[in-house]
Order: structure tokens, then sequence, then C-alpha cells
């Protein structure tokens, strides 16, 4: 007979973990699966390793510029990439290692590692490496927390070179020669301008016709300018039909011929180009639960699946996708299933931001998505030069907008690109997540010399949207 559970989480990852934790804390008997490595996508190939990379671009980029503010660094600025690498690798190993620590001590809680996969609506099996069976588990209620994983697109000649993902690009000691990155989304660009600024050449392939193609054509040019302003190179309307290696089967180097222009060769080739849920081999039809198209399991606004007693949280449920709107989610079912509670994914204000450098913070509609609802708004931008942070840290790339209803005077969304403006957007999805009218914004008083203390003027601005 197999092991019973009030309650089983299946992954470890931002939603899972402190899930995993509460439902033990409530009562309830709780079993957590991981497959792999703790703390999930963020921990080990996400946020946390790609951020401590960028953290290490950025150094050797200021000590670059060092001498435009009259400190003098004697010597060539270089890259180790091993030491990056190892750095890296202590500060994901700090939390991957706090994580598993937590939940193997947590009340209520006993952990299982291996695979996971359905063989009944309330029953499991978990298998090792080698696909042997090593545990049967069944349970009351289960949640699904597994993440995804990149999708590489089919081209020919893929299988005859070493290529990389975001994931595996984490693994290199050595600084590529040539980057070329296929792909033009966040996780591109990221990557572009840490190599670059590591001092590797960088080539970046996007399909369509500009980067950041969900983001206005505006900031995307401005972030596009920056990058190319450090060396890095773009090709549009490139995507890759066909790749040879050039030194011989399974290396890293090849020559990438894309639909049109002349091929690039580079001495490496990451592939930024999407993910997909880890969902295909969980066994979701032994349960009865529905997968889309795309693999993402569709949920109600309570991140219920079709099946009672069945949720799906994380990037799974294909409701956010980022690390914060992972924890929202272990939040909206902790609150609803524990504490009585009424919230609703269906209510969240969408917010991300992209980790260049300068990054670039969106919270809610763009001025596309306004426009294209017809509705009556207000709008206002103000360049990064004008904020007084901005122009005494030498940084001043970008732009601030910001867009209102006309009737209700609620914000419908904000873009901030410039120096931290990753944080100075909270002050504006606080006010919209409160359903407070911009005057609330607008008459507050900010501290100087910050970026925040701008986001008011930027409201004196407003005008209608023509």
């Amino acid at each position: 007979m197999p092991q019973h559970f009030d309650a089983i989480v299946i992954g470890t990852g931002q939603g899972g973990s402190p899930l995993a934790v509460r439902l033990g804390k409530s009562g309830r008997k709780t079993a957590v699966v991981e497959r792999e490595l703790f703390g999930g996508t963020c921990v080990n190939v996400g946020c946390t390793p790609t951020k401590a990379y960028v953290a290490s671009a950025r150094t050797a980029h200021v000590a670059r510029h060092a001498a435009e503010y009259g400190v003098h660094v004697s010597g060539d600025v270089t890259v180790d990439l091993a030491e990056v690498k190892a750095r890296k690798d202590r500060i994901i190993g700090q939390s991957r290692t706090g994580v598993e620590k937590w939940l193997r001590t947590a009340q209520n809680v006993s952990v299982f590692t291996g695979h996971a996969r359905f063989i009944g609506p309330h029953r499991i099996s978990i298998t090792d490496h080698e696909g042997r069976i090593v545990d049967e588990l069944s349970a009351d209620e289960f949640f699904l927390n597994t993440g995804t994983r990149p999708v590489i697109p089919k081209i020919d000649g893929l299988e005859r070179i070493r290529h990389f993902t975001n994931s595996s690009l984490l693994d290199l000691t050595e600084l590529p020669e040539h980057l070329v990155i296929v792909g033009a989304s966040y996780i591109a660009l990221e990557f572009a301008q840490v190599f670059r600024r590591f001092g590797s050449r960088v080539t970046v392939l996007s399909r369509g016709e500009r980067v950041l193609g969900r983001e206005d054509a505006d900031f995307s040019d401005a972030v596009q300018k920056v990058l190319a302003r450090e060396g890095i190179a773009f090709r549009f309307n490139s995507a890759p039909v066909r790749i040879e290696p050039l030194n011989g089967e399974g290396s890293t180097a090849a020559r990438v011929s894309c639909a049109s222009g002349i091929p690039v060769e580079g001495s490496h080739l990451l592939f930024a180009t999407g993910r997909r849920p880890n969902t295909d081999d969980l066994g979701l039809d032994a349960a009865g639960v529905q997968v889309d198209a795309h693999g993402t399991i569709p949920v109600d606004g309570q991140l219920r699946t079709n099946v009672p007693g069945i949720w799906a949280i994380g990037d799974v449920n294909g409701r956010g996708a980022f690390t914060h709107t992972s924890y929202d989610d272990f939040q909206i079912v902790a609150a609803n299933l524990l504490d009585n509670g009424k919230r609703s994914v269906d209510d969240r204000i969408m917010a991300y931001a992209v980790f260049v450098d300068p990054p670039l913070a969106r919270v809610g509609l763009s001025e596309t998505d306004v426009r294209q609802s017809g509705r009556a708004a207000l709008i206002s931008t103000m360049p990064m030069t004008r904020v007084g942070r901005a122009r005494e840290r030498g940084e001043t790339d970008g732009f601030m907008k910001v867009l209102v209803d006309a009737q209700t005077k609620q914000i419908l969304g904000a873009t901030i690109l410039g120096i931290e403006g990753d944080e100075a957007i909270h002050t504006i999805i606080d006010i919209m997540t409160a359903r407070a009218p911009y005057p609330t914004l607008q008459y507050a008083v900010h501290i100087h010399p910050t970026i925040s203390e701008l986001v008011p003027t930027l409201l004196d601005g407003l005008k209608p949207l023509e």
C-alpha cells in the first residue's frame, strides 16, 4: 500500500517550498517531492545565478569607466569566468542548501527525492534516476510546481554542434570568443550584455524587427541603442534555418545561416527562445488533469485545475512565469485554503523587469495596450536626464512613461527604463494595487535625491493620449 498524505507538493520552486511548509504548519501531513535541485529554476538556473553574473559584469563595466569619475584603475580590466562561476556557485549553493534544510526540518513535512508521476487520480509513483520505482504515495490534495525548461527550435544541423541554453551557459569556465544568441527577449538581452561586458563579442539574432517585442517600440529601441553602444551586434528578421559545425562534429563553434543575410560564425551558440512547462512527463492523463497545446495547465482564479483537489502554481499554469508571481501563487492558495480567504490571481497586476543595465521595469498596460483598448487615457513621459540621481551617477539613459484612465484617474500602466527603475516602479505598483487615483501618488513627498522623487513630477505632465 502507498504511504498516504493529506497533501503532496511536487516541486520545490518559489511557490512549492513555502506552500509545503505552510501546509505542514496547518496540521496537514505533507509530502514534498523534488526531482533534482532544491529551490527550483530561480535559485539554480534563473534569477539568482544570472543576477550574480549581472553584478560581476557591472563591476567590470564600472571599473573600465572609472576614469570618467576621477578614479583611476591601473592596468587592463579583465574577467576570469571561472572565478565568476565559482562565486555564482557559492551563492546558489547557499540558497539551495537553505531550502532543502528548511523543508527537511519543517513540521509535518516529509521530503522525497526522485521523479513524481501520477499513476491514478490520487496516487503518484516516485522513480530514481535509473527509472526504478522507489516509492508510491497517495494524497487528498496535490499542488503542482514543476516549473519550465528551455525550448530549442528544430533547425537543420543543430544536432551536429554543442549548443547552450541559459542553464548550460552558466557552466562555462572560459569566455566565449564570439557568443551568438538566438532570441531577443529579456533572457537573451541580459546574457548579451553580461558576456559583452565580460569581454566576449556578442551577436543577437532576432526573428522579428526589433528586440523586446512585447514592449512599446520606443522602449525596445532605447534598450537596443544602449546595448549597441556597448558593442553588441544585432541582426533582425534573422531566424536560423541551418547550422554547420566549424571545428568538427560536437564542437561549440558554428556557422549559422538565416533566412536573410549572410551567415554568422560564432564560437558558442546560445538559444534564448522561450520555455515550456514541465508537464509532459507527470502522467497528468492518469489524474485527468487537462493541459493546453503548449503544455500549460489551465487554472481558475484560485489556481485550481479541472480536477478537484489538484492545484497548479508557478510557471506551469501560465499565469505569470516569474519568481514573484510564483510566490504570489503560494500566497493565494494558502490564503484561500487555510485562512478562509477570497484571493484570486485574476486580481493580480502584472509587473516585471528586464535586468539589463539600465533596467527596464513595467507594470500594467503598455501604451500599445491602451491604444488598442480604445479607452480615453492620459499619458506622460520624462527623460532620465531630468533626474538628479541619474545625472549625479552619470547614468542618464532611458525615460519614464505612465498612462492613466481619464475617467477613473487610476493608473493603467507604467514603464521605467533607467537607473534603479526596477526599484522606483514599486511606488506605482503600490498605488495601482491600492486602486487609488493617481493624485495620491502625485501629491506624495518623496525623498531627494532619488529616482522615485521624479514619479510625482512625471504625473504632473499628464496630457490626453491622442
